[in-house]
């Protein structure tokens, strides 16, 4: 007798779940999908990565800087924030996280000179979702803003490569941001932004109802994907029982091939890829920010 389910007619479509992380991980790289969202046990990763580590800590030191009291809100308090909650994995020694650490408070300090503190944020870390008729989407938000009646999306980004407005245009994430803020809120929500904190500039785009309906689209087109796959991967690989040694999940890789590329020398994944490995040999953790 058959296992599998059977359907009825009119049933609703189970939505497929999902954040912008993992619709533009399967976009990436489908094995590193497979790694990261359904191999249980997970490979291990490699070491933390440097870049990550200054990310997050001006990540924290800005959402910190809003939650302060408004007196508080001094471009030398988002320095003190910065340095206080300091990560420091993924460095190659103490000096190297101490220059980095000077650099990213002089970023943060320069980049809290230009804010006015009285413009409170409609959020702060904050998450949003939304869905269509084949996925539910959510994410988390660095910075919402009310620009009138408006509201705008802001991502900060700490990278050392320079952004433009493509870069903000081309964002599925930021898209997807403005709309669940739009539907989640009630106002209109078009603009989406990326902070560059390293140069001070501002990548910005407007969107259209019709630019962000096709982000949509293309969100579902690429969640259709990741849902067969993942579909054939649990059907093929068996569950493991009490006992059971690990599964060997290399026989499956045909379902998720590799696509070697720039990201592969970054990627947590990369010692258990051999056509990673071939395409972009591994960074040392701290090499983003030296």
């Amino acid at each position: 007798m058959s296992a599998e389910q059977l359907g009825f007619d009119g049933m609703p479509r189970r939505l497929y779940a999902c954040t912008p992380s993992r619709l533009n991980t399967w976009l990436d790289c489908p094995r590193r999908y497979r790694m990261t969202y359904l191999d249980r046990p997970a490979p291990p990763k490699g070491p933390p990565w440097a870049h990550n580590s200054l990310g997050a800590s001006v990540h924290n030191a800005l959402a910190g800087w809003w939650r302060l009291p408004l007196p508080e809100r001094t471009p030398a308090a988002a320095g003190t924030l910065l340095a206080r909650g300091w990560l420091t994995d993924g460095f190659r020694d103490a000096e190297q996280s101490a220059q980095q650490r000077d650099r990213a408070r002089e970023m943060v300090e320069r980049y809290a000179s230009g804010l006015d503190p009285a413009a409170e944020p409609l959020g702060v870390e904050r998450t949003v979702a939304t869905r269509t008729d084949r996925i539910a989407v959510s994410g988390r938000i660095d910075r919402l803003d009310a620009r009138g009646d408006e509201l705008a999306v802001v991502d900060y980004k700490t990278g050392r490569r320079p952004l433009t407005s493509d870069d903000a245009r081309g964002s599925l994430a930021l898209a997807l941001y403005a709309v669940a803020a739009s539907r989640v809120l009630r106002r209109p929500c078009r603009t989406v932004e990326l902070h560059h904190l390293p140069t001070g500039e501002v990548a910005a785009w407007e969107h259209s109802d019709a630019s962000l309906d096709r982000q949509l689209r293309r969100a579902e087109s690429i969640a259709a994907e990741a849902e067969a796959a993942d579909t054939a991967y649990r059907n093929r690989v068996p569950k493991p029982r009490s006992g059971d040694a690990p599964i060997d999940h290399a026989p499956h890789d045909e379902l998720f091939p590799p696509r070697p590329g720039s990201l592969c020398a970054w990627c947590d994944f990369a010692r258990h890829c051999p056509e990673g490995r071939a395409a972009a040999p591994a960074k040392e953790p701290w090499a983003a920010v030296s």
